[in-house]
């Protein structure tokens, strides 16, 4: 008995087989656009914000330095600060929730 899974692509069924790394990945999910993620690993450098503030489009919630190079994390949208979940100083994988936005 073979061991094929069948997918659609496009409208096109194809039947092959799958690795076991395939079958035992993460599931994709939508990004929730009210959470901020890490995108690098590094080091929190400040954090502007407070909690329950209202915070505008375009403006500075915090920087994040990583490999040497301090990158401006900017806010989204409009909005108000949920929860901080990361403090000054903090060293922070990739894809870490950082800040949460209602």
């Amino acid at each position: 008995m073979s061991n094929l899974k069948e997918f659609n692509v496009d409208g096109t069924i194809y039947k092959t087989e799958v690795t076991k790394k395939f079958e035992q990945r993460k599931s994709w999910a939508k990004p929730n656009p009210k959470h901020l993620n890490s995108f690098i690993p590094g080091t929190i450098v400040e954090i502007f914000v407070k909690e329950g503030q209202k915070v505008k489009a375009g403006e500075s919630l915090m920087i994040l330095e990583a490999m040497k190079m301090k990158n401006l994390i900017e806010m989204p949208f409009d909005g108000v600060i949920k929860k901080i979940h990361v403090k000054e100083g903090e060293k922070v994988p990739n894809r870490l929730l950082m800040l949460e936005i209602e």
